[in-house]
C-alpha cells in the first residue's frame, strides 16, 4: 500500500457556525441547503425552485452554497458575513415547489372494523 492510500479524506472546513445556521431562519428568512459545494453540487434538480446559488469569496478561496429565501434576504445575510466577497446570486436549478419540499406524507391511518 502506498502513503496515499493510506491519508484520510480532507476534512471539508465550515464557514457557517451552528448558531449562525439556526438564526438565519429567524434573522433572515433564508436556509442553507447545500454549503460550500461544488457546481454539480449546488446544481441538483430535486432542490426547491425558490434556492439560489450564491458564489462567494472567503479567504482568497470561491464557493458556492445552495441558499432558500428571497433574493433580497440571502443578499442581505451573506453581505453580513462577507461584506465585499460576493461574487453572485444566481437562480437555483430546483425543480420541487417550494411548498412541497422537504415534505415527507404520513402513512394513511388504517379504519377500524365495526
Amino acid at each position: 500500500m502506498t502513503a496515499s492510500k493510506l491519508q484520510r479524506p480532507e476534512k471539508k472546513e465550515t464557514i457557517w457556525t451552528a448558531k449562525e445556521k439556526e438564526n438565519h431562519k429567524k434573522d433572515y428568512g433564508c436556509e442553507i441547503i447545500v454549503e460550500d459545494g461544488t457546481m454539480e453540487q449546488v446544481s441538483i434538480t430535486t432542490a426547491p425552485s425558490d434556492a439560489f446559488i450564491v458564489t462567494y469569496m472567503h479567504e482568497d478561496k470561491l464557493h458556492r452554497d445552495l441558499t432558500r429565501g428571497g433574493r433580497v434576504n440571502v443578499f442581505d445575510m451573506y453581505y453580513d458575513k462577507f461584506k465585499m466577497g460576493i461574487k453572485s446570486i444566481d437562480y437555483g436549478r430546483g425543480t420541487v415547489k417550494p411548498n412541497l419540499w422537504g415534505y415527507n406524507s404520513s402513512s394513511p391511518q388504517k379504519k377500524k372494523r365495526k
